[in-house]
């Protein structure tokens, strides 16, 4: 069967035994990717709102836009969208950067940052090519109202802590924020939220390590690129085009 003609329940089903299968081995050994297919991106920005909702993110912070750009000459015009989550660098620029240590990478790829640590320097987010990072000032979308309600104090899980949001002064707020690729859900066998929200079915994740993985086969398309392959970031994130 050719892989187009896959169910969408299908390619789920498949990239969550990609995932559970390589979970069974050590942090060192996997490698998580994320793959956009820009041919069947919608830009309906599901993606996003499914990410603000999962990561309770509070106003200023985005972890998965997309990115809309209108080509063509009219009358002959039409939209193309990117999703634009971390590429999760394999050389990030956002660590050689970070006076405290605060960020780095771990073995299995993913970037993380270490709130605890984060001063807010804010050197990251300029040294980021990608713009995928961003700084939480500690608002509330309910500023400006009689009160805050109880909903926008509900804890962010990130790197496998609970942070609670009691007031504007508790970490991450004063901190460098980003996409973590959903640490939280993938440990548990669970696939990132912007991937199982999808409406186009553009979104793959899974383990490059794995040669068996859908994601592996994804990546040796010749329709494969990386964003800004040039600087020597080694992006994570790959894209369909």
């Amino acid at each position: 069967m050719a892989f187009m003609d896959i169910e969408p329940q299908e390619i789920r089903r498949r990239m969550t035994e990609d995932l559970r299968r390589a979970l069974a081995k050590p942090m060192n050994e996997r490698h998580w990717v994320m793959v956009l297919d820009l041919a069947k991106c919608v830009g309906c920005t599901a993606c996003t709102t499914a990410c603000v909702a999962e990561n309770h993110l509070p106003p200023g912070v985005v972890y998965r836009p997309v990115i809309e750009r209108e080509i063509g000459r009219y009358p002959n015009v039409r939209k193309t969208f990117m999703p634009r989550p971390c590429m999760q660098c394999d050389n990030p620029p956002c660590v050689k950067v970070c006076p405290a240590h605060a960020t780095w990478k771990r073995p299995d790829g993913i970037v993380e940052i270490d709130y605890d640590k984060c001063i807010g320097c804010r050197y990251c987010i300029n040294a980021c090519p990608y713009s995928a990072r961003t700084f939480d000032k500690g608002f509330y979308y309910s500023d400006g109202t009689p009160y805050i309600p109880d909903y926008e104090k509900k804890p962010a899980f990130e790197y496998g802590r609970t942070w609670p949001r009691r007031n504007r002064h508790d970490s991450p707020a004063g901190n460098a924020r980003k996409c973590t690729f959903c640490l939280h859900r993938i440990d548990k066998g669970l696939l990132p939220a912007c991937v199982t929200t999808c409406l186009g079915d553009a979104t793959y994740f899974g383990d490059s390590n794995d040669p068996d993985s859908l994601v592996s086969r994804l990546i040796a398309s010749p329709r494969v690129m990386r964003l800004k392959a040039e600087f020597g970031t080694r992006p994570s994130t790959y894209y369909l085009v």
